[in-house]
């Protein structure tokens, strides 16, 4: 049910693109809106708060003022704003109440929310569904990936495909998706939400009730999730394993769906374009999502076989000379990089990883490597702590470069079967972010080639 935002004054927390949608959307419907952002402000910001101040958006950088905050209806926060902050503090005092941009959109919209959350997966997971759904549906991919969901919703929006993360979920009280997916579980986040378990709490709320879903959807290979799926009770769909009388699985080399037993063929993995168990994971849950809303096997399969990896995720980009080159620049932790490393087998790979350390345990990321990897080179921040514990568990093939482009120039004459840049750690040691890592990558093994 849509809210009347008329006169009402609507406070944005950050100058983000998930704030100035949400900024927008309001203003559009008649909220008085102020926008506030805790860092400095530079001159890349001047033409987006000129566009905001001549819409009637008040925007103020470097600080959170009364005049701002007092008096607010309701504020709407960027993911980024941990719980424990001053700001969140402030505002719990002023008995203002805090929502996510996704909560907003949700309110605003009749149409149902596929919601795809996991510490890993997701943008893959995402990306596909949409792809599926659009055979049948005008449907679209947002959130962490995509657009924020608030630039849909005076869009032709039959089904929001919604990536969500765990920053967005902690402020989303009143979100209940139609169908949420839980790609898997793996330690992260620690620092921003406090605990392993209020990192699992957050994404486990649009399961529950009262956010519970029509449908859950659950990996079956993840001893976490596995365990929490006895406690849904919504209609429960479980991928990666024959579980049940709802399942998606691989059986004989292809993908099956079963729902109240009856069995279907999907498609077989030779037809698939993506590699690696992890995707074939992501696969299958797109799969689930895509039966639930009613497409047929023959659009999945045909959508399937036309889609193409999103960007640093473990994306085949060029191939030369027998060597084919992957970016997997997304890989910001080891748990992360191991579904990539896992991808291949019986191959001379080269393995360019390092960068700024989550000093998250290393001991499956190295036994990935000794059985996976041929060479890894080392670059980075990390580089000290990952190669001492490489060597220590009986790694030994390891090298070390200054730049990223040196270890192009490296990996090139080591002449293997790939190249892989999967590196295990965030970017900010050399890099603006994950992005501008894939980006230098991709065009200096170009510029190669």
């Amino acid at each position: 049910m849509k809210s009347s935002w008329f006169d009402k004054k609507v406070l944005v927390l950050g100058l983000s693109k998930s704030g100035i949608s949400a900024a927008k959307y309001l203003n559009k419907h008649g909220a008085d809106v102020f926008i506030t952002e805790s860092r400095e402000r530079k001159e890349d910001d001047d033409k987006t708060i000129a566009d905001l101040e001549a819409m009637g958006i008040k925007v103020e950088m470097g600080g959170h003022s009364d005049e701002f905050i007092k008096d607010s209806y309701i504020a709407v926060t960027s993911p980024g704003i941990p719980p424990e902050s001053e700001i969140m503090q402030r505002l719990k005092d002023e008995k203002i109440a805090v929502i996510s941009e996704i909560e907003l959109a949700y309110s605003q919209t009749q149409m149902p929310f596929v919601a795809i959350t996991g510490t890993n997966g997701k943008t893959t997971t995402t990306a596909l569904t949409a792809h599926i759904l659009n055979t049948e549906f005008k449907a679209y991919p947002c959130g962490n990936y995509g657009v924020p969901p608030c630039d849909l919703l005076d869009g032709d929006v039959e089904i929001f495909v919604c990536e969500v993360s765990s920053f967005q979920l902690e402020y989303s009280n009143g979100f209940q998706p139609q169908i949420s997916v839980w790609t898997n579980f793996t330690p992260d986040h620690i620092n921003w939400h406090g605990s392993l378990e209020n990192y699992f709490n957050a994404k486990a709320k649009i399961f529950k009730s009262p956010q519970e879903p029509a449908f859950s959807v659950l990996n079956a290979k993840d001893e976490k999730l596995l365990e929490f799926s006895k406690k849904c009770g919504s209609t429960l769909f479980m991928f990666a394993g024959e579980i049940g009388d709802n399942c998606c699985y691989e059986k004989n080399d292809a993908v099956y769906f079963k729902r109240n037993g009856h069995e279907e063929h999907i498609i077989d993995l030779k037809d698939c374009p993506l590699i690696g168990e992890h995707n074939y994971q992501n696969l299958m849950c797109a799969v689930i999502a895509a039966k639930l809303e009613g497409i047929s096997n023959e659009h999945i399969k045909e959508a399937i076989m036309t889609f193409k990896v999103p960007e640093h995720r473990l994306e085949k980009f060029a191939e030369k000379d027998g060597i084919v080159f992957y970016n997997d620049s997304k890989a910001t932790n080891p748990e992360a990089s191991l579904v990539a490393i896992r991808s291949f087998n019986n191959q001379n790979v080269a393995l360019i990883a390092g960068g700024r350390d989550k000093n998250t345990d290393l001991k499956e990321f190295d036994e990935a490597c000794k059985k996976h990897i041929k060479t890894v080179i080392l670059i980075g921040e990390a580089a000290d702590r990952f190669e001492e514990n490489l060597k220590s568990d009986g790694f030994d093939n390891i090298i070390r470069e200054n730049s990223l482009e040196s270890a192009v120039d490296k990996a090139m004459e080591l002449n293997p079967d790939v190249v892989l840049l999967s590196p295990a750690c965030a970017s900010f040691d050399m890099f603006s972010g994950y992005e501008e890592r894939g980006k230098v990558f991709k065009d200096y093994v170009l510029s190669r080639l």
